[in-house]
């Protein structure tokens, strides 16, 4: 699974660190910062993550 974010769309609002916090986190300087392949296992919670994120910057290949 590879995770791709539109750091373009991305308003850092951070609704996918409570959704999937092993995957994405807000970094020091107020930005996301994300794991761009994560494992498998995480896949729900990766999915939800780009459910709830309010502009859809996140999406989810195989």
């Amino acid at each position: 699974m590879k995770v791709i974010v539109d750091m373009d769309v991305c308003k850092d609002h951070g609704q996918c660190v409570f959704a999937a916090p092993e995957v994405f986190q807000i970094n020091e300087n107020g930005r996301l910062a994300y794991v761009a392949e994560p494992d498998e296992s995480l896949r729900d919670a990766v999915e939800e993550a780009a459910d709830v994120c309010p502009l859809q910057a996140i999406t989810i290949e195989d």
